[in-house]
């Protein structure tokens, strides 16, 4: 019989798949959303929520697409009920404000959480180092057993560490923090994470 954190993790495993191949096609969107309600047996939010998340990222990746392919490169979005993390770089402050406009756009955006920030920073070093934070802080959470990962996205923009999510209780999102605190190179972490018994935005 399969485990429950091992099916959790199939079920990861083809989220990623559908997003990746979603493009800015509805037939894309419904893979996503699909694949969706498969991570809610993980994860605190509703079935309902989790769908309409996987269909704002959608609607906003096309619509950065569509409006200026540059701010779809260089604008990471993370959604959790509703609730949109824009996280990057940008040369322009002008960009930062269309970025912000077009996800407004989307159908169901609750909240926008814009921390894209405007510099020359990047390459593809620092990609690669941030990218590698990522992965540090997410296999941290999934070796921790009184951490549930799956509630948790992170973004990581020049050695910051945004997060967002659910956290069961403020010990569990305080151990979340410390694991990303502890990660070499990573300059801050910025947490947006809401705690379970709040209410949604």
């Amino acid at each position: 019989m399969i485990s429950r954190h091992a099916f959790a993790g199939f079920v990861v495993m083809l989220a990623l798949t559908a997003l990746v191949a979603q493009g800015c096609t509805k037939q894309g969107a419904a893979l996503g959303a699909a694949a969706a309600v498969g991570v809610v047996i993980a994860q605190e939010r509703s079935v309902g929520d989790a769908v309409s998340d996987v269909v704002i990222r959608a609607t906003i990746n096309e619509l950065l697409i569509r409006n200026d392919f540059k701010l779809f490169r260089d604008v990471e979005i993370e959604v959790v009920e509703g609730r949109v993390l824009l996280a990057g770089n940008v040369r322009r402050p002008q960009d930062r404000v269309k970025a912000v406009r077009l996800t407004w756009r989307a159908a169901g955006v609750k909240e926008v959480l814009n921390e894209i920030e405007v510099s020359g920073k990047g390459g593809i070093g620092n990609y690669a180092r941030d990218s590698w934070i990522s992965t540090q802080f997410l296999y941290k959470l999934l070796l921790d057993k009184d951490i549930r990962a799956l509630n948790y996205n992170v973004d990581t923009v020049n050695g910051v560490v945004y997060l967002i999510g659910i956290a069961q209780s403020p010990a569990e999102l305080k151990r979340a923090t410390n694991h990303a605190r502890a990660i070499p190179y990573v300059r801050k972490v910025v947490s947006h994470v809401r705690l379970k018994d709040a209410p949604a935005s």
